[in-house]
């Protein structure tokens, strides 16, 4: 445990920081299990899938304005959900 004051705030703020994180990640990887769910329906509701894939896509570039995601990391998630949607439609 650190004993200089500076080193236990830094460790508080750490703590803090990746309870953000977490929470966002996981947030992402609700946006694109939904946005699957919804592509992999019998009943293809185009304007959902649609709003849900702008959903994913909003919170991966959110992501990456904060600095939780780097910015080739997202495109890659967001790409790969494309593609995942583009072939479940097809």
């Amino acid at each position: 445990m650190a004993n200089i004051k500076s080193a236990k705030k830094r460790i508080l703020v750490a703590e803090r920081n990746h309870q953000r994180n977490m929470a966002f990640k996981s947030a992402i990887k609700t946006a694109v299990k939904n946005t699957l769910t919804l592509a992999k329906a019998k009943e293809q509701d185009q304007e959902a899938i649609k709003n849900a894939l702008s959903q994913a896509y909003k919170l991966c570039d959110k992501a990456v304005s904060k600095g939780i995601l780097h910015k080739n990391t997202a495109s890659r998630k967001k790409s790969r959900l494309t593609k995942a949607i583009n072939k479940l439609m097809a």
